[in-house]
């Protein structure tokens, strides 16, 4: 395991430790577990990303008649 050493504004870390009181859990499984799901969701959205830009490399993209009929479904359902 790495050791890592960082500073923090004051009210987090006494958000932080107010957190760690009331949850029983350490100030570092709280921050471990939130970078954790902080990092699983940029690196999702980083991928989809990436998968968007080869589609559109490859042009392939929804036709002006795709867009209408989804916005027309859309709408009909709004109604």
């Amino acid at each position: 395991m790495s050791l890592m050493s960082l500073r923090i504004p004051d009210e987090i870390a006494e958000t932080l430790a107010n957190l760690a009181k009331a949850t029983g859990r350490t100030k570092s499984y709280l921050v471990v577990d939130a970078l954790r799901v902080y990092l699983a969701r940029e690196a999702w959205q980083v991928e989809e990303i990436q998968k968007a830009l080869k589609e559109a490399d490859a042009d392939d993209f929804a036709s002006d008649e795709d867009v209408r009929g989804i916005a027309q479904k859309w709408k009909a359902n709004a109604s």
